[in-house]
Order: C-alpha cells, then sequence, then structure tokens
C-alpha cells in the first residue's frame, strides 16, 4: 500500500486540472470523444473476455466431480 499512497498521494484538485488542460491541449476537444468510445470499446471488450474465461473455469470446476465420479466406478 506504500508504493500506491507514494504513487498517487500527492494527485490533488490541481493537478487533475492540469491533466486535463494538457489534455485538451494534446489532442484537442474533438479528438476526446473518440478517445473515450475507444477506451470504452476497450475496457468492454476486456470484460467480455474475463467473463467468459470465469464461466469457463466455474464449468470446469463444476464438471470435475462427475468425472472423479466415473473414474472410480
Amino acid at each position: 500500500m506504500g508504493k500506491i499512497s507514494l504513487l498517487f498521494g500527492g494527485i490533488g484538485p490541481p493537478e487533475i486540472i492540469l491533466i486535463v488542460i494538457l489534455v485538451l491541449v494534446l489532442f484537442g476537444g474533438r479528438k476526446i470523444p473518440e478517445l473515450m468510445r475507444g477506451m470504452g470499446q476497450g475496457i468492454r471488450e476486456f470484460n467480455r473476455a474475463k467473463n467468459s474465461i470465469e464461466e469457463e473455469v466455474k464449468d470446469r470446476l463444476r464438471d470435475e466431480p462427475q468425472k472423479i465420479k466415473e473414474k472410480s466406478q
């Protein structure tokens, strides 16, 4: 937890305002919606893949006791 607080401990409202201004200057007002849309699509895709992997693991764990019973018979 110490490293995280060192990284983000000094960020306050003035720093956030400065970051927003820098983003506006670098990308312009028209590019920001495109960037946010791309980030949203990336996050959605990541969550879909995560949920798919979780479901696959749950299915395999659910089937495992049946396979053990079948082997012992």
